[in-house]
């Protein structure tokens, strides 16, 4: 018998015993094609040698924002020795208990080779540091922002590249609310918008709203709650994922994103969603991720793809360990990548996330993670539905 002819014998056989167990051939269809679902989306590999080590054995603590600058250079914060353990910061204890190692200064910025190319940052004359690091935004103009969140932070700061400071908006220990026009309540995340000069503020940790300033003075212009309300920080009961969205933001405001087409993407970490905006606070909807998770929640920082439409949007979720990729038209989850782990392309509160003019992604990571990763675009592909798992280099690439 040929070949062929043992083919057909065999696809005879298998729609007899299918007809004989009362499974339609459509059934059996979608079988199959679940089994195989594929989707197209950005491919990335971890880049496990970026960036170089550290100047002075410096180490990174809890590492909470990055940006990438009109250069192709990556800017990040960190707490530094604020969240090290004294074994690890050995050599700036007073004495010193061992010869490595301390923190690195909290505001770093490597060029595309992984180089330190900058490093600074604290307490200086004419501004107040914040008592916890949290957020970076490199501006249109090259200036660097600053939030904070820790229990006093009502500030935000703007400095130059080489760490001048230029402008403080809000004052420490001076917030008194949502609806404060003057001060912030521990920001989350700055991003300033190049066509109009305005800064859009996740405010954030102690604050339940987006605040817009403008970019030169700090003045807030306007802010607005959930579906665009007026903020109320009336304290809200545990998160439920089954029951009626909460009509305020939790604690924190952890994102703001805006896009080319003037969208503007909000995250509500700890209620697992993600609103989305005009820029004058018209609401124009919501999407829900991981709507089960509980804790710190899913929607953590937002970044989107270098094409001129932005297809996709990149979410990170810490408590699960994944960036989400998301079609950004339909607001749908296609795939993901990253899970737990201290591997490289394995993440522990993957935190913030930025993209280069390349598509290359980059993430930060928090609480014990305490490191930034970079992802190297390898264009657009063909992948399995759902989790990737972590994205090792393939052999030759």
């Amino acid at each position: 018998m040929t070949r062929l002819g043992r083919q057909l014998l065999q696809a005879a056989a298998l729609a007899a015993i299918v007809t004989g167990m009362g499974i339609g051939g459509a059934m059996l269809l979608n079988v199959a094609t679940a089994q195989h679902a594929t989707v197209e989306v950005p491919i990335f590999e971890v880049d496990p040698l970026w960036p170089k080590p550290l100047p002075n054995e410096g180490l990174l603590g809890m590492a909470i924002g990055v940006s990438v600058d009109s250069q192709d250079n990556v800017w990040m914060v960190h707490r530094s020795s604020q969240t090290l353990h004294n074994n690890e910061k050995g050599a700036e204890l007073n004495p010193p208990i061992a010869a490595c190692c301390r923190g690195a200064p909290p505001v770093l910025a490597f060029n595309p080779d992984g180089d330190t190319i900058r490093a600074w940052g604290g307490p200086g004359e004419g501004y107040e540091w914040p008592e916890s690091m949290h957020g970076v935004f490199v501006d249109h103009k090259g200036n660097v922002w600053l939030g904070g969140n820790g229990a006093k932070d009502a500030q935000i700061l703007k400095f130059s590249q080489d760490g001048k400071f230029v402008l403080q908006s809000g004052h420490q220990g001076k917030n008194a609310g949502s609806n404060d026009t003057e001060n912030f309540g521990r920001v989350a995340q700055i991003y300033v918008d190049p066509k109009t000069n305005e800064g859009y503020v996740a405010d954030g940790y102690r604050n339940r709203r987006v605040a817009v300033v403008d970019a030169d003075t700090g003045k807030i212009k306007r802010y607005w709650g959930a579906y665009g309300k007026k903020p109320d920080d009336t304290a809200h009961g545990p998160y439920d994922p089954n029951g009626t969205p909460a009509q305020q933001y939790r604690s924190p405001v952890h994102c703001v994103a805006l896009s080319n087409d003037d969208l503007l993407y909000v995250c509500d970490r700890q209620s697992d969603r993600v609103q989305i905006f005009k820029p004058d606070g018209t609401f124009i909807q919501e999407v829900f991720f991981a709507k089960n998770t509980l804790a710190s929640g899913s929607t953590w920082e937002i970044a989107f793809s270098r094409d001129p439409e932005q297809r996709f949007i990149y979410l990170t979720d810490g408590q699960n360990e994944r960036v989400r990729i998301v079609k950004r038209d339909t607001m749908t989850e296609l795939a993901s990548f990253g899970r737990g782990g201290r591997q490289p392309g394995q993440f522990y509160g993957v935190h913030s996330i930025a993209v280069d003019s390349k598509g290359n992604i980059y993430t930060t990571e928090t609480y014990e993670g305490k490191r930034i990763q970079k992802f190297v675009f390898k264009g657009i592909g063909s992948v399995p539905a759902g989790e990737q798992g972590s994205l090792w280099p393939r052999r030759g690439s």
